[in-house]
């Protein structure tokens, strides 16, 4: 266990994928990044298959070009918004009560992009573990608030004499 995770202090909050590597970046922390980046971008790409079989079905069935359009802009509107919706949670958590409803809405809207999600974890895998940087603060806040109570506490509590020490000077 390293100085920066004591017993009785803040545990790094494990990371999808990373578990607690992203905290000494140990662990093959690196070969992990890759496996994501290339994970996710093999995912998005058969995805983005997946997609494009579902618009030739719908050519095929000579439904129209209106409804073709509407469809492609569909996918791609989805897809922005799920991908700016998982790049902005990498930086913050959502309030509980007030984002609920919006996370609630979102879900649709997140497996309809889904090639927009996947396309977040790729871009962010390059720069750190997605997620990395939320809960590196968190940690960090955690820990410094740890140190100051534990300083605050100055020497040890059963050296400073409880009742029995009393006893013991009086005598």
């Amino acid at each position: 266990m390293s100085e920066d995770q004591q017993p009785g202090g803040p545990q790094p909050e494990p990371l999808r994928f990373f578990g607690t590597t992203w905290v000494e970046h140990d662990g093959g922390y690196a070969a992990r990044r890759v496996g994501v980046a290339a994970g996710s971008l093999v995912a998005a790409a058969a995805g983005a298959f997946v997609l494009l079989l579902a618009v030739q079905g719908l050519a095929v069935s000579e439904s129209g070009g209106l409804l073709n359009t509407l469809l492609i802009a569909a996918f791609a509107i989805c897809g922005f918004l799920a991908f700016r919706r998982t790049w902005t949670g990498f930086g913050h958590r959502p309030e509980p009560v007030a984002d609920e409803a919006a996370e609630k809405s979102m879900r649709s809207i997140r497996a309809i992009g889904f090639v927009g999600v996947l396309l977040a974890y790729f871009f962010r895998s390059f720069v750190e573990a997605p997620g990395e940087k939320l809960l590196r603060a968190e940690y960090e806040a955690e820990r410094e608030a740890y140190e100051r109570r534990r300083a605050a506490r100055t020497g040890n509590p059963a050296g400073r004499g409880g009742p029995s020490a009393r006893k013991r000077k009086r005598r």
